[in-house]
C-alpha cells in the first residue's frame, strides 16, 4: 500500500519546465502526478509537445491562450479562472498571458513525469519570449 501525502505549495518554483514555465511541484502516485505551473506577465511559452505523457489543466488565475494542434486539427482556448483543458500525448502546444498577472494552472500529468528527455519543441504559432 502506498502511503499517503499532504503537501503545501512551494513558496518559490523547483523547476523550469522545457516550455519555460515555473514549476512547483506537488504529489504524485504511481500512475499520475501533479505540478502547479506559473508563466509571468506577458510571456509566451516555448512551444511544445509530449513523448509519452498526457495532462489535464486546470487555470487558477490568470488570462492567456493556449494553441493546440494534432495532425490537421488546430485550436486557440482561451484561458481563465476555471477553464479546464486536456494536452493528450503528442499534441503540439504553446501557451502566453495576457495584461499584467502571471497565468496559473494546475496539471494532473499521466503518467508521472519522466524526466528532461519527456517534452520536445515543436514549430509553435507564435515567437516565444522565454
Amino acid at each position: 500500500m502506498t502511503a499517503f501525502s499532504t503537501k503545501h505549495l512551494p513558496q518559490k518554483p523547483d523547476v523550469t519546465a522545457p516550455d519555460g514555465s515555473d514549476v512547483r511541484i506537488l504529489l504524485e502516485l504511481k500512475s499520475g502526478g501533479m505540478a502547479h505551473f506559473e508563466l509571468s506577465p506577458g510571456k509566451t511559452s516555448i512551444a511544445v509537445a509530449h513523448r509519452t505523457v498526457e495532462e489535464i489543466w486546470y487555470i487558477i488565475s490568470g488570462q492567456g491562450e493556449m494553441w493546440r494542434k494534432q495532425s490537421n486539427r488546430e485550436e486557440i482556448a482561451s484561458l481563465a479562472p476555471g477553464v479546464t483543458l486536456t494536452i493528450p500525448q503528442g499534441t503540439h502546444f504553446q501557451f502566453r498571458t495576457h495584461n499584467s498577472e502571471p497565468l496559473c494552472a494546475i496539471a494532473i500529468t499521466m503518467p508521472p513525469w519522466p524526466g528532461p528527455d519527456e517534452a520536445y519543441r515543436v514549430q509553435g504559432k507564435w515567437e516565444s519570449t522565454i
